[in-house]
């Protein structure tokens, strides 16, 4: 066993922004020499893969999957650096196989997740992702995920730029009418981006800055100004029953037919079969949502290259 104290592991850790562990198994292999050490993790690319983890991972892909009952599911997104890497037949396998892992370890966080055994594999979903990382040199990260139990329809789109993840309820199980109430929800849900599921979930600090935006528009409008405040406040909070039907899943028009809304379409469906239909939750993720892209200038970055 070499010889090598926990200080040495963190230093090496530091100098080369490497993982605890893998600095650990460098300096076993390396006898306890930290410059031996370092050579060793150059050579597996793991300090390499240090200095990337600054790049921004912005693109990448996002992956909705469900079991063969449809009584589980999951969606994640992993993050790469170019759109290019997306497109890589590896890396999107390695997206549906950590999803294929959500639903069947239920990990409780990120690190539950990288510490956990990938789908298929030996080898935990950290040590997979440094391996793929040998083979693509990106900056790769496993931004978030989210599992779901009841009765899951997963949708993707634009090969994987948006991913949906719908749960109904329905005592009648899974059937296919279910199914397709439920698949159609999310074909909505990535096309109109309801912000909420239901008005219930608006948060009352919402609806109060929706309120004060619409009664500071009237008062710069002549002709609502000049009304008592009273019918003021009574326009405003018809206006906010618009804010409901634009932002909220359930009281969205329904794509496929405006004449009604999507509650009222899988009420439609329930009459059919019988029974009652409920849309109870959803997951959209977009992306690299939330993530500040650099707008690199290729030309100066070659001119500085050059000096």
């Amino acid at each position: 066993m070499a010889n090598f104290s926990a200080k040495e592991v963190n230093e090496l850790r530091k100098s080369t922004g490497v993982g605890i562990m893998d600095c650990k198994k460098a300096l076993i292999e390396a006898d306890g020499d930290v410059e031996k050490a370092i050579t060793i993790l150059r050579e597996k690319g793991l300090a390499t893969q240090a200095k990337k983890a600054g790049r921004v991972a912005a693109e990448g892909l996002v992956a909705a999957i469900v079991n063969e009952d449809h009584s589980v599911g999951a969606i994640v997104e992993v993050n790469s650096e170019t759109d290019f890497v997306a497109k890589n037949a590896e890396f999107k396998e390695f997206v549906n196989n950590v999803a294929k892992t959500v639903i069947e370890q239920n990990p409780a966080d990120l690190d539950a997740l990288n510490n956990a055994k990938m789908s298929g594999s030996d080898k935990t979903v950290a040590e997979s992702l440094q391996d793929l990382f040998l083979k693509i040199r990106e900056n790769l990260q496993i931004r978030r995920f989210e599992r779901l139990e009841g009765i899951l329809v997963p949708y993707v789109h634009g090969d994987g730029k948006i991913g949906v993840l719908v749960q109904v309820a329905c005592e009648a199980g899974a059937k296919p009418e279910v199914l397709t109430v439920a698949k159609d929800c999310a074909l909505q849900i990535a096309a109109m981006n309801p912000a909420y599921l239901c008005r219930e979930e608006v948060p009352a600090s919402v609806l109060d800055e929706e309120k004060k935006i619409l009664l500071a528009q009237m008062a710069e409008d002549p002709k609502m100004a000049s009304k008592p405040e009273q019918v003021r406040v009574k326009i405003v909070e018809g206006k906010v029953g618009k804010y409901y039907s634009e932002n909220c899943l359930l009281e969205q028009d329904f794509v496929k037919d405006p004449s009604m809304s999507i509650t009222e379409y899988a009420n439609s469906i329930a009459k059919t079969i019988g029974s009652d239909i409920k849309i109870t939750k959803f997951v959209r993720y977009e992306r690299g949502e939330g993530i500040e892209k650099r707008a690199d200038n290729f030309a100066d970055e070659v001119a500085s290259m050059i000096k």
